[in-house]
């Protein structure tokens, strides 16, 4: 079910590789013009942006930690901080971002990090039978189960983006 290139090796890609987890490959060619990876993605592979999500690097409490969430949707830090048991969260500087992933800008997935990261996904994602996220890389998105992306990132899963809030109206822990 795999289906992968050499041109489009990446750690996200031989993480999942190793792991024996099935997942599809969806290449697209990037246009560095784009206001949003994220929705670029969606439009150009005519995916629903429920189902391609975001890799955002928060700082909580001095530390960097891992939110994932649809493009279609997005990050309440309020919710990411009370899921971490912390009052408060910021975006990450981006230079920490990507030195601590491994990853450009616009490629980081949550996968395959330089070193990993406390991981939150958002629980919208449950909904669904598979998700899209980067593939870590510009123009790379890797399709899995988000079960499979819940095992290999250790990830908790919260009511963590505007989508969740709409899906569940509440932002208890799932």
């Amino acid at each position: 079910m795999a289906r992968k290139s050499a041109s489009t090796g990446t750690p996200a890609t031989a993480a999942l590789t190793a792991a024996g987890v099935p997942f599809v490959l969806h290449p697209y060619a990037h246009d560095p013009s784009a206001a949003s990876y994220g929705a670029e993605a969606a439009e150009v592979l005519g995916i629903d942006p429920a189902r391609v999500f975001k890799t955002l690097m928060v700082e909580v409490e001095g530390k960097l930690a891992v939110g994932i969430v649809p493009v279609s949707g997005s990050l309440d830090l309020k919710a990411f901080a009370a899921t971490m048991g912390a009052k408060k969260a910021a975006m990450a500087d981006p230079t920490a971002a990507q030195r601590r992933t491994g990853y450009v800008l616009g490629g980081i997935s949550p996968l395959g990090q330089r070193l990993p990261s406390p991981t939150v996904l958002d629980s919208s994602a449950l909904t669904l039978e598979t998700l899209l996220v980067s593939g870590g890389k510009r123009g790379l998105d890797i399709e899995l189960a988000p079960a499979d992306l819940v095992r290999l990132t250790n990830a908790a899963t919260a009511p963590i983006s505007s989508l969740a809030w709409k899906l569940f109206g509440c932002y208890s822990m799932t």
